[in-house]
């Protein structure tokens, strides 16, 4: 019966100064929507990134060169020749180990790309093998991929973007076209289908230029293979198809100039950095809820100083410290309740709208509107004790005597 008066009592005070309800409303809605608008997408982030991760397969291995620990470097601090990953070496991976069905080598290149005399802003070379299609599950939209005859040729296929930018300059035609790389001079023979941005392999598909890996090692200075994909057998597991893998470049004399890496291993440090993130954005989003709960604090430190004479009149017909407390407390609660739904709505729906735009799949966490509740009541519970106890110190004689 005390509860019911007190709710009511709290709904008619909270409606009685509607401009300083409305605008402490605006920093709790402000708040707790970006607390849970934050750590929404940082989960959402989280979701796609592993998603199109799976997307490329979880039976792949990333073999790379160690640029050092345990490399004969003959005193320069560079690994010496011997110690580079030859083409011939990594193309037996398939035949010697059984786990492994293909292997996909690659080179990044250097040199200015232009077109006409033109400079191509979002490109860059990258040599290849035949196989490097179909393990990093592109496709071609035009053309054709480079093949096993092209070696040594001066052929290239390109990426959508850099497709779109020979057609901006003036390519008639893209299959056909000439582009220069550095001194050297290739010719279109394919463009590969357009890749959504953020995926999780280790260069932009959109923007590659793709040469042939045997034409990237002789025409590129210091070029040398330092990336091998390799896709897993069926009936495998990657662990029994990572031990083969090592177990063959030992038996080269190698097992300490390469590491290899499983999709456990990325998938595992990729949760760890993304729940990092996640918290990274929860505790930016809880600055502005602090904010939304001082604004709080001085609504009801206001309501107080208003209603001396109400305390006063309560007090005097019996109520108790406790009473007084408990009502202002309320008052504060409700505010933040009311603050809290509203900002989960708009917390949610700035969620869905970045994920619209952004081209992820939207995942509604349930955890963070639960974060959203919890943090609403525990606003008003911590920012609305501070009032609330200053009312119930108050003098009963004094009160009565204020205006």
């Amino acid at each position: 019966m005390i509860l019911t008066s007190n709710l009511k009592e709290a709904t008619r005070s909270l409606l009685a100064s509607k401009q300083r309800t409305i605008l402490a409303l605006i920093g709790i809605v402000i708040g707790i929507g970006s607390v849970i608008a934050m750590v929404s997408v940082g989960r959402i982030v989280q979701d796609e990134a592993l998603r199109q991760f799976k997307e490329m397969g979880t039976d792949i291995l990333t073999i790379e060169k160690e640029f050092g620990g345990g490399l004969p470097d003959g005193g320069g601090g560079r690994p010496a020749a011997k110690s580079a990953l030859k083409l011939d070496t990594i193309r037996a991976i398939a035949s010697r180990c059984p786990a492994i069905s293909n292997v996909a080598p690659s080179v990044r290149g250097t040199g200015e790309a232009s077109f006409n005399g033109k400079k191509l802003e979002r490109s860059g070379p990258m040599g290849v093998t035949a196989s490097f299609l179909a393990i990093n599950k592109l496709s071609i939209r035009e053309g054709r991929f480079l093949s096993d005859l092209d070696e040594q040729s001066r052929f290239c296929v390109i990426g959508s973007q850099v497709a779109a930018e020979l057609q901006k300059k003036g390519a008639d035609r893209v299959v056909g076209s000439k582009i220069r790389i550095g001194d050297n001079l290739f010719t279109v023979i394919g463009v590969t289908s357009e890749v959504p941005q953020g995926g999780m392999r280790r260069f932009e598909p959109n923007e590659m230029i793709y040469l042939h890996i045997t034409t990237s090692l002789r025409v590129f200075a210091n070029a040398e293979i330092s990336s091998i994909t390799a896709r897993v057998s069926p009936g495998y597991t990657n662990t029994a198809a990572r031990d083969q893998v090592l177990a063959y470049f030992v038996s080269l004399g190698m097992g300490s100039a390469v590491r290899i890496t499983s999709p456990e291993e990325i998938i595992a440090q990729m949760e760890k950095q993304m729940q990092m993130f996640t918290l990274l954005l929860g505790a930016i989003g809880s600055i502005s809820l602090i904010v939304g709960g001082v604004g709080v604090m001085n609504v009801m430190l206001v309501s107080v100083t208003e209603r001396r004479r109400e305390i006063g009149i309560r007090r005097a017909l019996g109520a108790k410290r406790g009473d007084i407390r408990g009502q202002f407390l309320i008052e504060s609660v409700i505010l933040s309740l009311i603050g809290g739904l509203v900002g989960i709505i708009f917390g949610v729906g700035a969620s869905w709208l970045i994920a619209h735009f952004a081209q992820w799949q939207f995942t509604l966490s349930l955890g963070a509107i639960l974060l959203g509740v919890g943090v609403s009541n525990a606003v008003g519970i911590f920012f609305g004790y501070y009032p609330a106890r200053q009312a119930s110190l108050l003098d009963p004689i004094v009160a009565l005597k204020s205006d």
